[in-house]
Order: structure tokens, then C-alpha cells, then sequence
């Protein structure tokens, strides 16, 4: 197994354990989530920015089905196998996990992150686990996009002649 799949968790009940020895050994558990389908520099901003406010960081990436339901049939363009694989190869990143249900609560409710990170298009109010961080003394946090990049832009740019 490479080094980049190894940070892939192959389910919620490995990766809790993890993030509870990281916790015991001190470390800030940063946890953000997305459909991540094409890779492009706004994502990478946004993550690297993501993983400097705390020790590791954890990535909830939706699963096909689920990017399916929230953008489209047409969505995605990359498996969630190589989904995952790319953002493993970050070296800020820490662990990845597929989630299939419309929003991470689960996820965040079982993993417990200590900060809690979304795009600035959020109000910390409406981001979903806000109030499962915060009870615990935890952070949830906005991060500006770069402007101008998008999957969709993306993708309408590669269908304009």
C-alpha cells in the first residue's frame, strides 16, 4: 500500500481512533469536508490554509453518489477512489474519509474535531457540526476562496469552444 493510501480510512470507527491518539497526544485535529472532483487551486488554498490552523487534518470527501445527489447526474468527473488518492498526495493533508450522507453531522458528531473549518461562503451560525465543536471548546472557522476558481468554472470553460 503507498504511502498516499494509507492516509485513506476505510471507515469511521478506524479513523475515530486515530484522531483520539492524536488528541491524546496533544494535537489539534482540524476537520473540513467537500466533493473535491476537480483539483484546482482554490482547493489547495483552502486546504493548506485549513491545515495550518491546527496538527492534522482530516478531509470528509462526499461520495459519488452523494456529489450525484447535490450536483447533478453529470457530477462527478473523478471517481471518489481517485478523489481520495489526490488529496492523500497532499502533504498537508492527514486522513481522508468517504461520507455518503448529504451532510458530514455524522461525521463530525463521531470524530469530535477540535477546529471545525468551511469556506467563507458559510456563516459560522449555518455551517452543519458548528454546535457539536463548539460545546467540546472547539473552533469552526471560514476560509476566503481564491477567486475565480471553481469545478464549475471549470468545467464550463472546457465546454466553451
Amino acid at each position: 500500500m503507498s504511502n498516499t493510501a494509507k492516509k485513506i480510512f476505510p471507515n469511521t470507527t478506524a479513523l475515530a481512533e486515530q484522531v483520539r491518539i492524536w488528541q491524546a497526544e496533544g494535537k489539534k485535529v482540524v476537520f473540513t469536508n467537500g466533493c473535491f472532483d476537480i483539483l484546482h487551486l482554490g482547493h489547495v488554498d483552502y486546504l493548506e490554509k485549513a491545515a495550518q490552523l491546527g496538527n492534522k487534518l482530516v478531509v470528509g470527501v462526499n461520495t459519488d453518489a452523494s456529489v450525484k445527489k447535490l450536483k447533478g447526474n453529470h457530477r462527478p468527473i473523478n471517481n471518489e477512489y481517485a478523489r481520495c488518492r489526490v488529496l492523500a498526495a497532499l502533504a498537508f493533508t492527514d486522513a481522508i474519509i468517504l461520507f455518503d450522507e448529504d451532510t458530514p453531522l455524522q461525521l463530525i458528531q463521531t470524530l469530535l474535531p477540535d477546529v471545525l473549518v468551511k469556506g467563507a461562503d458559510y456563516k459560522v451560525e449555518n455551517i452543519v457540526g458548528a454546535d457539536v465543536v463548539l460545546s467540546r471548546g472547539g473552533e469552526v472557522k471560514t476560509i476566503e476562496f481564491v477567486e475565480g476558481y471553481s469545478t464549475t468554472n471549470i468545467i464550463a470553460k472546457m465546454k466553451t469552444p
